[in-house]
């Protein structure tokens, strides 16, 4: 009797060790990470309260992306962010539009350093997608930009 229930013990942590392993690699999913450049020529700010950098002010853009080696246009962007924190961030929603389909990404984006916006869906292609994207100022001017994009689907 002793070693049926040693036995069915065993079997039973066997049971959730394959179900554990598989609920996890399930959730890895497909994952794909690529870099596309953004060239912040479109960027406005409308000044929505006190003059000047204030909270609420609102960032508006439309501009081109081009691939990692920032020599071929690879698509569009289209979003917006409102001022959070004056002269330190900005919280921001955007969709970049590729060949593939289009990815919608939310978070912050701070005045000096990188940020991480989450990757909130998409279509086409990205139409489960999910994960990160690291923003990234490839100058001081903050005219160009590397979406570092790593999706799971």
């Amino acid at each position: 009797m002793k070693y049926a229930i040693i036995l069915g013990a065993a079997a039973a942590a066997l049971v959730t060790l394959v179900v554990v392993a598989a609920a996890a690699a399930d959730r890895g999913g497909d994952k794909s990470s690529f870099t596309v450049v953004e060239h912040a020529t479109s960027d406005t700010v409308t000044d929505t309260g006190a003059a000047g950098d204030s909270v609420g002010d609102i960032l508006t853009f439309a501009n081109s992306v081009y691939d990692a080696s920032n020599g071929t246009q690879a698509g569009s962007d289209n979003g917006e962010c409102v001022r959070t924190v004056v002269g330190k961030a900005w919280e921001c929603w955007w969709t970049t539009f590729l060949a593939g389909g289009q990815i919608t990404v939310e978070g912050p984006f701070y005045d000096t350093g990188d940020s991480n916006l989450a990757i909130t869906g998409g279509t086409g292609d990205y139409s489960r997608a999910r994960g990160w994207m690291k923003l990234h100022a490839r100058n001081a001017q903050g005219t160009e930009y590397d979406f570092a994009f790593h999706v799971q689907s």
